[in-house]
């Protein structure tokens, strides 16, 4: 009783333990989680609050920019009223006949300071300039870039000394150096808007939506992809209503934006955090695991070739004893049982030797090991109490095998059956195979267990019975699946009814 209350005390103590440190690791990922939780949602707001800032200010901006355009089209309708009148002046004043009062169109055309005006004869040499930019002064042709120049306003027919010649005007530089700024402000604009300092992504479009003007802070390379630009704009929209711009001549922009790839990236550093620590518990969980079974199987090792040396010695004894009572004139009637007892003693013997070190398998007939195992524990243990049912091909199956680690899992499995049956029960073995495997299955008719416990009876320290360390199975799986390859699990139990073990060997040679 002291020893299976032990035993069990260990393992439950080893399972507290697990859920302890589980709760522990919970808590960690929990409070790590929240924290983090914290500084992202603090630096998103902070993001959030930049970019609406910054969404503000070229709200702002980009109204100033349309009241430019008002203003500027404000000045445009009286720029071109000046110069019409000008025009008109030119006209009345070449058209004048002697009689007829010019003093008025002779004003209009002396207070002209801005307005650039351009005679010439027919072969289109320059008879007469007037406020000229400084790139045309020189010049003594009316050229094609000056023709380009003057091209917004038709020229006006003139006769002057019977000759006939060319007026031409255009707007007035004032009003040219005001478009320049103008063109430069809105350029400025687009351009500050695209490089902004707070990180935010931007795609600048036309009116029409199908040409980029400009983008800032988006992978230039990637930008040349169609669907990607398709893709950032997609959740430009979704996120934020476009800023529309009028700049001259009436067109407009529309800019788009998003938030930062740094304020996404940290968005999703929670999820990656839970992968991460997730990670690192299953490492650390999978290499104390290891660690620990490496030094129980270094005990296991241990006590066992201490016991197999410690039984060496008094079974030599034995053997010594037994030659003795053969030699004397009335021999013992016990001595042959006792013989074989002694060579079951020399089996077990062994087996404990070979624990903890790797065995050397050779091919032998594992439907004759089953056999002999089975047959020789059936006469130990078949009374009225227990039956025995032992279902075995009728031929030779060679396989890869330890005989006596191996008659060891046999006796094993055979040994709790015998237990969970108590007082009476019928205990079946039987062999079957498929192409690849060959399947021993050691059915009783005993109390069963719950399905929970399918894992946990090869746990070391967990046991049932009333007396015992729990180890038994335990070797057992680490001799199949370790030493043999193969696969040892409870196949099916029923509480009331019975369970089954199954052990399968690959038909594997080596």
């Amino acid at each position: 009783m002291l020893n299976n209350k032990f035993s069990v005390d260990l393992y439950a103590k080893k399972k507290r333990w697990k859920i302890a440190l589980s709760i522990v690791a919970v808590v960690i990922v929990i409070l790590s989680m929240y924290y983090t939780n914290n500084l992202v949602k603090k630096f998103a707001f902070q993001e959030q609050k930049q970019m609406k800032m910054w969404a503000e200010a070229v709200q702002t901006h980009a109204e100033l920019m349309n009241y430019t355009e008002v203003f500027f089209n404000e000045v445009s309708n009286q720029e071109s009223k000046r110069v019409e009148l000008l025009a008109m002046a030119y006209r009345r004043f070449l058209a004048a006949t002697s009689d007829e009062n010019i003093g008025v169109y002779l004003d209009i055309i002396q207070s002209n300071i801005s307005i650039p005006v351009v005679i010439t004869d027919a072969d289109n040499n320059i008879t007469l300039a007037i406020n000229l930019q400084k790139k045309h002064q020189d010049k003594k042709i009316f050229d094609a870039e000056m023709q380009d120049d003057f091209s917004i306003y038709p020229p006006i027919k003139i006769d002057i000394y019977g000759k006939e010649s060319s007026l031409y005007y255009n707007e007035s530089l004032i009003y040219t150096e005001l478009r320049n700024v103008l063109d430069d402000m809105f350029t400025f604009f687009i351009n500050d808007v695209a490089d902004n300092a707070a990180g935010v992504p931007v795609i600048i479009l036309n009116q029409t939506g199908n040409e980029i003007l400009c983008y800032g802070n988006l992978d230039s390379e990637m930008m040349n992809n169609s669907d990607y630009v398709q893709e950032q704009l997609n959740i430009m929209k979704s996120e934020n209503m476009p800023i529309e711009v009028n700049y001259l001549e009436g067109e407009k922009a529309y800019i788009y934006y998003r938030s930062s790839d740094l304020l996404r990236i940290v968005s999703y550093f929670p999820i990656v955090q839970i992968f991460v620590f997730t990670f690192f518990i299953i490492v650390a969980y999978l290499l104390f695991s290891y660690a620990r079974r490496s030094e129980q199987n270094q005990v296991w090792a241990g006590m066992a070739k201490e016991t197999a040396h410690q039984i060496g010695t008094p079974l030599t004894s034995l053997m010594g004893w037994i030659e003795l009572l053969k030699m004397q004139d009335t021999p013992f009637i016990g001595t042959t049982e006792m013989e074989k007892d002694i060579d079951r003693m020399r089996t077990i013997t062994e087996r404990f030797s070979k624990i903890g070190s790797i065995p050397t398998l050779t091919q032998q007939d594992v439907v004759a090991s089953v056999n002999d195992t089975m047959n020789y524990l059936k006469r130990r243990f078949s009374n009225n109490k227990f039956e025995f049912d032992i279902k075995t091909p009728n031929r030779e199956i060679i396989l890869p095998l330890e005989a006596a680690l191996f008659s060891w899992v046999l006796e094993n499995l055979t040994k709790n059956a015998l237990d969970a049956m108590e007082d009476h029960g019928k205990l079946t073995v039987e062999m079957t195979e498929d192409a690849e495997n060959i399947y021993i299955d050691i059915s009783d008719t005993g109390k069963g267990m719950q399905r929970s416990a399918f894992k946990q009876v090869f746990q070391p320290g967990y046991t049932s019975k009333k007396r015992g360390w729990g180890l038994g199975l335990s070797l057992a799986r680490r001799i199949i699946e370790d030493y043999h390859k193969g696969k040892i699990f409870v196949k099916n139990s029923v509480i009331g009814q019975g369970t089954t073990f199954r052990v399968s060997l690959r038909k594997t040679t080596f």
